[in-house]
Protein backbone atom coordinates (compact mmCIF):
# COMPACT_ATOMS: atom_id res chain seq x y z
CA UNK A 1 0.00 0.00 0.00
CA UNK A 2 3.02 2.25 -0.07
CA UNK A 3 4.43 2.82 3.42
CA UNK A 4 7.54 4.88 4.19
CA UNK A 5 9.68 4.86 7.33
CA UNK A 6 11.40 7.81 8.96
CA UNK A 7 14.08 7.03 11.55
CA UNK A 8 15.37 9.34 14.29
CA UNK A 9 18.49 7.88 15.90
CA UNK A 10 19.22 10.42 18.62
CA UNK A 11 21.63 10.43 21.54
CA UNK A 12 19.02 8.94 23.86
CA UNK A 13 16.94 6.63 21.70
CA UNK A 14 15.80 5.44 18.29
CA UNK A 15 12.32 6.39 17.08
CA UNK A 16 10.62 5.14 13.93
CA UNK A 17 7.55 6.57 12.24
CA UNK A 18 5.62 4.78 9.53
CA UNK A 19 3.50 6.91 7.21
CA UNK A 20 1.43 6.41 4.09
CA UNK A 21 2.49 8.16 0.90
CA UNK A 22 0.00 10.95 1.63
CA UNK A 23 1.54 11.60 5.05
CA UNK A 24 -0.90 9.80 7.32
CA UNK A 25 0.75 8.51 10.49
CA UNK A 26 0.30 4.73 10.70
CA UNK A 27 2.45 3.72 13.64
CA UNK A 28 5.40 4.57 15.85
CA UNK A 29 8.01 2.62 17.76
CA UNK A 30 10.98 3.49 19.95
CA UNK A 31 13.84 1.89 21.89
CA UNK A 32 16.49 3.41 24.16
CA UNK A 33 20.20 3.89 23.54
CA UNK A 34 22.80 3.45 26.29
CA UNK A 35 23.19 6.72 28.24
CA UNK A 36 26.06 8.97 27.22
CA UNK A 37 27.20 12.15 28.96
CA UNK A 38 30.03 14.60 28.47
CA UNK A 39 32.84 15.33 28.70
CA UNK A 40 33.70 11.82 27.40
CA UNK A 41 30.53 10.82 25.58
CA UNK A 42 30.70 7.63 23.52
CA UNK A 43 28.41 4.88 22.23
CA UNK A 44 28.93 1.71 20.22
CA UNK A 45 27.17 2.01 16.84
CA UNK A 46 25.92 -1.58 17.08
CA UNK A 47 23.73 -0.43 19.97
CA UNK A 48 22.07 2.06 17.58
CA UNK A 49 21.28 -0.76 15.16
CA UNK A 50 19.90 -2.99 17.90
CA UNK A 51 17.62 -0.17 19.06
CA UNK A 52 16.55 0.49 15.46
CA UNK A 53 15.55 -3.15 14.95
CA UNK A 54 13.41 -3.05 18.09
CA UNK A 55 11.87 0.33 17.25
CA UNK A 56 11.12 -0.71 13.66
CA UNK A 57 9.44 -3.90 14.85
CA UNK A 58 7.32 -1.98 17.34
CA UNK A 59 6.32 0.53 14.66
CA UNK A 60 5.17 -2.17 12.21
CA UNK A 61 3.22 -3.87 14.99
CA UNK A 62 1.56 -0.59 15.96
CA UNK A 63 0.71 0.09 12.30
CA UNK A 64 -0.64 -3.43 11.78
CA UNK A 65 1.54 -4.03 8.72
CA UNK A 66 4.45 -6.26 7.76
CA UNK A 67 8.00 -5.03 7.22
CA UNK A 68 7.60 -5.94 3.55
CA UNK A 69 4.99 -3.19 3.12
CA UNK A 70 7.66 -0.50 3.60
CA UNK A 71 8.85 0.79 0.22
CA UNK A 72 11.30 3.52 1.31
CA UNK A 73 13.21 4.57 4.40
CA UNK A 74 15.47 7.42 5.50
CA UNK A 75 17.73 7.79 8.53
CA UNK A 76 18.23 10.98 10.50
CA UNK A 77 20.61 10.92 13.45
CA UNK A 78 22.63 12.89 15.94
CA UNK A 79 25.18 15.07 14.16
CA UNK A 80 28.98 15.26 14.17
CA UNK A 81 29.81 11.92 15.83
CA UNK A 82 32.79 9.99 14.52
CA UNK A 83 32.29 6.37 13.50
CA UNK A 84 35.72 5.01 12.52
CA UNK A 85 35.68 1.92 10.28
CA UNK A 86 38.52 -0.45 9.40
CA UNK A 87 39.08 -1.99 5.96
CA UNK A 88 36.71 -4.87 6.77
CA UNK A 89 33.97 -2.39 7.83
CA UNK A 90 34.34 -3.28 11.49
CA UNK A 91 33.92 -0.41 13.96
CA UNK A 92 37.36 0.35 15.38
CA UNK A 93 36.24 1.97 18.64
CA UNK A 94 33.12 3.50 20.23
CA UNK A 95 31.79 6.52 18.37
CA UNK A 96 32.72 9.85 19.90
CA UNK A 97 29.48 11.84 20.05
CA UNK A 98 28.61 15.48 19.47
CA UNK A 99 28.64 16.23 23.22
CA UNK A 100 32.10 14.71 23.75
CA UNK A 101 34.38 17.67 24.52
CA UNK A 102 37.63 15.75 25.10
CA UNK A 103 38.96 16.91 21.72
CA UNK A 104 38.93 20.58 22.79
CA UNK A 105 42.77 20.80 22.94
CA UNK A 106 43.07 19.37 19.41
CA UNK A 107 40.34 21.73 18.18
CA UNK A 108 42.18 24.75 19.60
CA UNK A 109 45.36 23.73 17.81
CA UNK A 110 43.46 23.25 14.54
CA UNK A 111 42.01 26.74 14.90
CA UNK A 112 45.52 28.11 15.15
CA UNK A 113 46.76 26.07 12.18
CA UNK A 114 43.82 26.68 9.84
CA UNK A 115 42.86 30.15 11.08
CA UNK A 116 39.45 31.07 12.44
CA UNK A 117 38.32 33.51 9.75
CA UNK A 118 39.53 31.33 6.82
CA UNK A 119 37.69 28.39 8.40
CA UNK A 120 34.42 30.35 8.72
CA UNK A 121 34.72 31.64 5.14
CA UNK A 122 35.34 28.11 3.85
CA UNK A 123 32.71 26.04 5.68
CA UNK A 124 30.27 28.63 7.07
CA UNK A 125 31.02 27.68 10.69
CA UNK A 126 33.75 28.03 13.27
CA UNK A 127 34.00 24.44 14.47
CA UNK A 128 33.94 23.51 18.14
CA UNK A 129 34.95 20.26 19.81
CA UNK A 130 31.59 18.86 18.66
CA UNK A 131 32.71 18.83 15.01
CA UNK A 132 34.09 15.66 13.45
CA UNK A 133 37.44 17.11 12.42
CA UNK A 134 38.50 17.67 16.03
CA UNK A 135 37.58 14.08 16.88
CA UNK A 136 39.76 12.80 14.05
CA UNK A 137 42.62 14.90 15.40
CA UNK A 138 42.01 13.42 18.86
CA UNK A 139 42.06 9.90 17.45
CA UNK A 140 45.35 10.52 15.63
CA UNK A 141 46.98 11.91 18.76
CA UNK A 142 45.49 9.79 21.54
CA UNK A 143 44.98 6.42 19.81
CA UNK A 144 47.51 6.20 16.96
CA UNK A 145 47.04 2.44 16.50
CA UNK A 146 43.31 2.91 15.97
CA UNK A 147 43.97 5.87 13.66
CA UNK A 148 46.32 3.75 11.56
CA UNK A 149 43.46 1.30 10.94
CA UNK A 150 41.03 4.04 9.84
CA UNK A 151 39.81 3.22 6.33
CA UNK A 152 36.38 4.89 6.21
CA UNK A 153 34.84 7.81 8.08
CA UNK A 154 31.13 7.73 8.86
CA UNK A 155 28.80 10.01 10.75
CA UNK A 156 26.06 8.26 12.77
CA UNK A 157 23.41 8.43 10.05
CA UNK A 158 25.97 7.45 7.38
CA UNK A 159 26.74 4.27 9.30
CA UNK A 160 23.07 3.33 9.63
CA UNK A 161 22.55 3.91 5.90
CA UNK A 162 25.61 1.76 5.18
CA UNK A 163 24.22 -1.02 7.36
CA UNK A 164 21.09 -1.08 5.20
CA UNK A 165 22.64 -0.60 1.76
CA UNK A 166 26.38 -1.21 1.92
CA UNK A 167 26.87 2.26 0.39
CA UNK A 168 29.41 4.74 1.75
CA UNK A 169 27.40 7.95 1.43
CA UNK A 170 26.31 11.02 3.38
CA UNK A 171 24.30 14.15 2.67
CA UNK A 172 24.92 17.91 2.57
CA UNK A 173 23.42 18.58 5.99
CA UNK A 174 25.70 16.17 7.83
CA UNK A 175 28.79 16.79 5.70
CA UNK A 176 28.53 20.52 6.46
CA UNK A 177 28.91 19.79 10.19
CA UNK A 178 32.23 17.98 9.91
CA UNK A 179 34.49 21.03 9.61
CA UNK A 180 35.98 19.81 6.33
CA UNK A 181 33.17 20.26 3.79
CA UNK A 182 31.99 23.41 2.01
CA UNK A 183 28.26 23.19 1.31
CA UNK A 184 28.37 26.49 -0.59
CA UNK A 185 30.85 24.99 -3.07
CA UNK A 186 29.83 21.32 -2.66
CA UNK A 187 33.31 19.96 -2.03
CA UNK A 188 35.41 18.38 0.68
CA UNK A 189 38.31 20.42 2.05
CA UNK A 190 40.82 17.60 2.15
CA UNK A 191 43.56 20.13 2.87
CA UNK A 192 42.10 20.53 6.38
CA UNK A 193 42.35 16.81 6.99
CA UNK A 194 45.96 16.89 5.84
CA UNK A 195 46.69 19.21 8.77
CA UNK A 196 46.09 16.16 10.95
CA UNK A 197 48.10 13.74 8.79
CA UNK A 198 49.63 14.89 5.50
CA UNK A 199 50.29 11.32 4.33
CA UNK A 200 46.92 9.63 4.82
CA UNK A 201 44.83 8.97 1.69
CA UNK A 202 41.94 11.01 3.06
CA UNK A 203 39.90 11.12 -0.15
CA UNK A 204 39.45 7.35 0.07
CA UNK A 205 38.00 7.55 3.58
CA UNK A 206 35.21 10.04 2.81
CA UNK A 207 31.61 9.19 1.89
CA UNK A 208 30.01 10.47 -1.32
CA UNK A 209 27.78 13.48 -0.67
CA UNK A 210 24.23 13.04 -2.01
CA UNK A 211 21.53 15.61 -2.70
CA UNK A 212 18.18 15.58 -0.86
CA UNK A 213 16.30 13.72 -3.60
CA UNK A 214 18.98 11.13 -4.36
CA UNK A 215 18.76 7.44 -3.46
CA UNK A 216 21.55 5.96 -1.36
CA UNK A 217 20.74 2.38 -2.36
CA UNK A 218 18.45 -0.52 -1.58
CA UNK A 219 18.16 -2.93 1.36
CA UNK A 220 20.67 -5.46 0.11
CA UNK A 221 22.71 -6.30 3.21
CA UNK A 222 22.46 -9.31 5.51
CA UNK A 223 21.45 -7.21 8.50
CA UNK A 224 18.72 -5.56 6.41
CA UNK A 225 17.34 -9.03 5.67
CA UNK A 226 16.88 -9.58 9.41
CA UNK A 227 14.28 -6.83 9.40
CA UNK A 228 12.13 -8.72 6.92
CA UNK A 229 12.06 -5.79 4.48
CA UNK A 230 11.86 -6.19 0.73
CA UNK A 231 15.23 -6.16 -1.11
CA UNK A 232 14.12 -3.31 -3.39
CA UNK A 233 13.29 -1.03 -0.45
CA UNK A 234 14.75 2.40 -1.29
CA UNK A 235 16.98 4.17 1.24
CA UNK A 236 17.39 7.95 1.11
CA UNK A 237 20.45 10.08 1.70
CA UNK A 238 19.30 10.82 5.25
CA UNK A 239 20.49 13.78 7.30
CA UNK A 240 21.12 15.37 10.66
CA UNK A 241 18.51 15.41 13.40
CA UNK A 242 17.76 19.14 13.48
CA UNK A 243 17.87 19.29 9.68
CA UNK A 244 15.25 16.55 9.48
CA UNK A 245 13.15 18.32 12.12
CA UNK A 246 13.13 21.46 9.98
CA UNK A 247 11.88 19.34 7.09
CA UNK A 248 9.23 17.71 9.24
CA UNK A 249 7.99 21.04 10.58
CA UNK A 250 7.94 22.60 7.09
CA UNK A 251 10.02 25.55 8.34
CA UNK A 252 10.03 28.52 5.97
CA UNK A 253 12.51 31.43 5.75
CA UNK A 254 11.78 33.89 8.56
CA UNK A 255 10.45 31.24 10.95
CA UNK A 256 12.59 30.66 14.04
CA UNK A 257 12.55 27.31 15.84
CA UNK A 258 13.61 26.74 19.44
CA UNK A 259 14.35 23.03 19.92
CA UNK A 260 14.72 22.01 23.56
CA UNK A 261 15.91 18.48 24.16
CA UNK A 262 19.22 16.98 25.30
CA UNK A 263 20.79 19.96 23.58
CA UNK A 264 19.21 23.28 22.75
CA UNK A 265 19.08 24.53 19.17
CA UNK A 266 17.72 27.70 17.61
CA UNK A 267 17.49 27.68 13.82
CA UNK A 268 15.76 28.80 10.66
CA UNK A 269 16.14 28.05 6.95
CA UNK A 270 17.74 30.18 4.27
CA UNK A 271 17.97 29.88 0.49
CA UNK A 272 21.48 31.39 0.65
CA UNK A 273 24.59 30.33 2.59
CA UNK A 274 25.22 32.15 5.87
CA UNK A 275 28.65 33.19 7.15
CA UNK A 276 28.89 34.62 10.68
CA UNK A 277 32.29 36.29 11.21
CA UNK A 278 31.95 35.89 14.99
CA UNK A 279 31.75 32.11 14.63
CA UNK A 280 28.64 31.74 16.80
CA UNK A 281 26.25 30.78 13.99
CA UNK A 282 26.80 27.48 12.18
CA UNK A 283 25.96 28.09 8.52
CA UNK A 284 25.24 24.45 7.70
CA UNK A 285 23.19 23.01 4.84
CA UNK A 286 19.64 21.74 5.22
CA UNK A 287 17.94 18.61 3.81
CA UNK A 288 16.07 20.42 1.04
CA UNK A 289 18.88 21.92 -1.02
CA UNK A 290 19.20 25.13 1.00
CA UNK A 291 20.80 26.13 4.30
CA UNK A 292 20.01 25.86 8.00
CA UNK A 293 21.71 28.62 10.04
CA UNK A 294 21.66 27.47 13.65
CA UNK A 295 23.16 27.91 17.07
CA UNK A 296 23.37 24.85 19.30
CA UNK A 297 23.95 24.74 23.05
CA UNK A 298 25.01 21.72 25.07
CA UNK A 299 22.74 22.53 28.00
CA UNK A 300 18.99 22.47 27.67
CA UNK A 301 16.32 20.21 29.22
CA UNK A 302 18.86 18.52 31.47
CA UNK A 303 19.30 21.85 33.24
CA UNK A 304 15.64 22.16 34.19
CA UNK A 305 15.53 18.43 35.00
CA UNK A 306 18.46 18.88 37.40
CA UNK A 307 16.91 21.86 39.19
CA UNK A 308 13.64 19.91 39.34
CA UNK A 309 15.42 17.05 41.13
CA UNK A 310 17.07 19.49 43.54
CA UNK A 311 13.67 21.00 44.34
CA UNK A 312 12.06 17.57 44.68
CA UNK A 313 9.12 18.23 42.37
CA UNK A 314 7.70 16.73 39.18
CA UNK A 315 7.52 18.36 35.73
CA UNK A 316 4.09 19.87 36.31
CA UNK A 317 5.00 21.33 39.71
CA UNK A 318 8.27 22.70 38.34
CA UNK A 319 6.42 24.56 35.58
CA UNK A 320 3.81 25.93 37.98
CA UNK A 321 6.53 27.15 40.35
CA UNK A 322 8.43 28.91 37.57
CA UNK A 323 5.31 30.60 36.22
CA UNK A 324 4.30 31.82 39.68
CA UNK A 325 7.66 33.53 40.26
CA UNK A 326 7.82 37.27 39.68
CA UNK A 327 9.91 38.06 36.58
CA UNK A 328 13.01 40.08 37.37
CA UNK A 329 13.34 38.83 40.94
CA UNK A 330 14.79 35.43 40.05
CA UNK A 331 18.52 34.69 40.21
CA UNK A 332 20.41 34.52 36.92
CA UNK A 333 21.66 31.14 35.70
CA UNK A 334 24.47 30.79 33.18
CA UNK A 335 23.62 27.17 32.38
CA UNK A 336 27.03 25.91 31.28
CA UNK A 337 26.67 22.75 33.39
CA UNK A 338 28.50 20.35 31.06
CA UNK A 339 30.74 22.88 29.32
CA UNK A 340 29.34 24.75 26.35
CA UNK A 341 29.74 24.84 22.57
CA UNK A 342 28.20 28.23 21.74
CA UNK A 343 29.93 30.17 23.16
CA UNK A 344 32.87 27.76 22.91
CA UNK A 345 33.62 26.92 26.56
CA UNK A 346 34.20 23.17 26.79
CA UNK A 347 35.53 23.39 30.35
CA UNK A 348 32.95 25.82 31.73
CA UNK A 349 30.61 25.09 34.62
CA UNK A 350 27.30 26.66 35.58
CA UNK A 351 27.01 29.90 37.52
CA UNK A 352 24.04 31.07 39.59
CA UNK A 353 24.15 34.77 40.44
CA UNK A 354 21.94 37.29 42.22
CA UNK A 355 20.97 35.12 45.19
CA UNK A 356 19.54 36.86 48.26
CA UNK A 357 17.82 35.72 51.45
CA UNK A 358 14.54 36.61 49.70
CA UNK A 359 15.16 34.09 46.89
CA UNK A 360 12.43 31.47 46.84
CA UNK A 361 12.12 27.96 45.42
CA UNK A 362 9.87 29.45 42.74
CA UNK A 363 12.60 31.92 41.80
CA UNK A 364 15.09 29.07 41.37
CA UNK A 365 12.64 27.22 39.14
CA UNK A 366 12.18 30.25 36.91
CA UNK A 367 15.95 30.85 36.78
CA UNK A 368 16.42 27.36 35.33
CA UNK A 369 14.01 27.95 32.44
CA UNK A 370 15.37 31.44 31.79
CA UNK A 371 18.97 30.19 31.81
CA UNK A 372 18.24 27.71 29.01
CA UNK A 373 16.15 30.13 26.96
CA UNK A 374 18.51 33.09 27.27
CA UNK A 375 21.31 30.93 25.88
CA UNK A 376 19.17 30.26 22.81
CA UNK A 377 17.96 33.86 22.52
CA UNK A 378 21.60 34.89 22.50
CA UNK A 379 22.00 32.56 19.52
CA UNK A 380 19.01 34.08 17.74
CA UNK A 381 20.51 37.55 18.13
CA UNK A 382 23.75 36.30 16.63
CA UNK A 383 21.78 34.95 13.66
CA UNK A 384 20.13 38.35 13.21
CA UNK A 385 23.53 40.08 13.36
CA UNK A 386 24.73 37.75 10.59
CA UNK A 387 21.88 38.95 8.38
CA UNK A 388 19.43 36.11 9.04
CA UNK A 389 15.80 37.24 9.26
CA UNK A 390 13.67 35.68 12.02
CA UNK A 391 10.50 37.76 11.90
CA UNK A 392 8.12 34.89 11.05
CA UNK A 393 6.61 32.28 13.32
CA UNK A 394 8.22 31.37 16.65
CA UNK A 395 8.01 27.58 17.00
CA UNK A 396 9.06 25.45 19.94
CA UNK A 397 9.80 21.75 19.58
CA UNK A 398 11.56 18.92 21.38
CA UNK A 399 10.69 17.54 24.79
CA UNK A 400 10.75 21.03 26.28
CA UNK A 401 7.85 22.09 24.07
CA UNK A 402 5.52 20.09 26.32
CA UNK A 403 6.34 22.33 29.29
CA UNK A 404 3.97 25.30 29.74
CA UNK A 405 6.83 27.11 31.47
CA UNK A 406 9.18 26.86 28.48
CA UNK A 407 6.38 27.99 26.17
CA UNK A 408 5.18 30.92 28.28
CA UNK A 409 8.59 32.23 29.33
CA UNK A 410 9.78 32.07 25.70
CA UNK A 411 6.73 34.12 24.68
CA UNK A 412 7.44 36.61 27.47
CA UNK A 413 11.12 36.98 26.57
CA UNK A 414 10.52 37.37 22.83
CA UNK A 415 7.32 39.40 23.03
CA UNK A 416 5.82 37.09 20.39
CA UNK A 417 3.31 34.26 20.28
CA UNK A 418 4.88 30.82 20.60
CA UNK A 419 3.55 28.17 18.24
CA UNK A 420 3.57 24.38 18.59
CA UNK A 421 2.94 21.86 15.84
CA UNK A 422 0.02 19.53 16.40
CA UNK A 423 1.50 16.90 18.76
CA UNK A 424 -0.64 14.12 17.32
CA UNK A 425 0.87 14.76 13.89
CA UNK A 426 4.37 16.17 14.45
CA UNK A 427 5.42 15.28 17.99
CA UNK A 428 8.48 13.57 16.56
CA UNK A 429 9.57 16.17 14.00
CA UNK A 430 12.90 14.50 13.20
CA UNK A 431 11.39 11.11 12.33
CA UNK A 432 8.66 12.91 10.39
CA UNK A 433 11.28 14.82 8.37
CA UNK A 434 13.10 11.60 7.54
CA UNK A 435 9.76 10.17 6.37
CA UNK A 436 9.28 13.23 4.14
CA UNK A 437 12.55 12.40 2.39
CA UNK A 438 11.60 8.72 2.12
CA UNK A 439 8.30 9.69 0.48
CA UNK A 440 10.16 11.89 -2.00
CA UNK A 441 12.39 9.07 -3.23
CA UNK A 442 9.46 6.63 -3.24
CA UNK A 443 7.31 8.85 -5.44
CA UNK A 444 9.88 10.82 -7.42
CA UNK A 445 8.30 14.06 -6.17
CA UNK A 446 10.84 16.70 -5.01
CA UNK A 447 11.38 16.76 -1.27
CA UNK A 448 10.39 20.44 -1.19
CA UNK A 449 6.96 19.57 -2.60
CA UNK A 450 6.42 16.74 -0.10
CA UNK A 451 7.48 19.08 2.72
CA UNK A 452 4.81 21.58 1.69
CA UNK A 453 2.11 18.95 1.20
CA UNK A 454 2.83 17.32 4.58
CA UNK A 455 3.13 20.58 6.58
CA UNK A 456 1.72 19.90 10.05
CA UNK A 457 -0.98 22.10 11.52
CA UNK A 458 0.19 24.52 14.21
CA UNK A 459 -1.41 26.57 16.96
CA UNK A 460 -0.28 29.37 19.25
CA UNK A 461 0.17 27.90 22.73
CA UNK A 462 1.46 30.97 24.58
CA UNK A 463 0.94 34.71 24.15
CA UNK A 464 3.38 37.20 25.67
CA UNK A 465 2.33 38.70 28.96
CA UNK A 466 2.80 42.45 29.50
CA UNK A 467 6.45 43.43 29.39
CA UNK A 468 8.22 46.51 28.19
CA UNK A 469 11.02 46.24 25.65
CA UNK A 470 13.21 48.03 28.20
CA UNK A 471 12.58 45.26 30.72
CA UNK A 472 13.32 42.49 28.24
CA UNK A 473 16.59 44.18 27.34
CA UNK A 474 17.44 44.57 31.01
CA UNK A 475 16.80 40.90 31.71
CA UNK A 476 18.90 39.87 28.71
CA UNK A 477 21.74 42.23 29.66
CA UNK A 478 21.70 40.84 33.20
CA UNK A 479 22.01 37.33 31.77
CA UNK A 480 24.92 38.32 29.51
CA UNK A 481 26.83 39.82 32.42
CA UNK A 482 26.50 36.58 34.33
CA UNK A 483 27.32 34.42 31.30
CA UNK A 484 30.49 36.45 30.78
CA UNK A 485 31.50 35.88 34.42
CA UNK A 486 30.81 39.52 35.30
CA UNK A 487 29.16 40.85 38.45
CA UNK A 488 25.59 42.01 38.82
CA UNK A 489 26.19 44.96 41.15
CA UNK A 490 26.50 47.55 38.39
CA UNK A 491 23.39 46.22 36.67
CA UNK A 492 21.40 46.30 39.89
CA UNK A 493 22.37 49.93 40.54
CA UNK A 494 21.48 51.20 37.06
CA UNK A 495 18.56 48.99 35.98
CA UNK A 496 14.91 50.05 36.01
CA UNK A 497 12.83 48.45 38.73
CA UNK A 498 11.73 45.10 37.27
CA UNK A 499 8.66 44.94 39.51
CA UNK A 500 7.47 48.26 38.15
CA UNK A 501 8.29 47.57 34.49
CA UNK A 502 6.72 44.13 34.39
CA UNK A 503 3.31 45.15 35.73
Amino acid sequence: MGVVAGVDSSTQSCKVELRSLDGELLGRGSAPHPPAFGPCSEQWPNDWWDAFEVAFGRATTAAGISAGDVVAMSFAAQCHGLVALADDDSVIRPAKLWNDTTSAPQLNRLRGQIGEQPWIEAVGSLPTAAFTLSKLAWLAEQEPAAFARLARICLPHDWLTRQMTGAHVTDRSEASGTGYYSSAHDRYLVEYLRVIDPDKAWANTLPTVLGPDEIAGTATTAVARRLGVRPDLLVGAGGGDQHAAALGLAVEPGDVVFSIGTSGVVYTVSPEPVFDPTGIVDGVADMAGGYLPLVSTLNAARVTDWIQQILGVDHSEMAQMALSAEPGRSPVLAAFFDGERKPNRPDATGLLGGLTTATTREDLARAAFEGVLFGLLRGQRSMNSAGVVTDGRVLITGGGSRSPAYRQILADLTGRAVTVADPTDADEATARGAAVQAAAIATGVPVTDIRRAWAPSTQAMAEPRPHTELTREWLFDRYLRTAEWDGLDDVARTAPSPTTALR
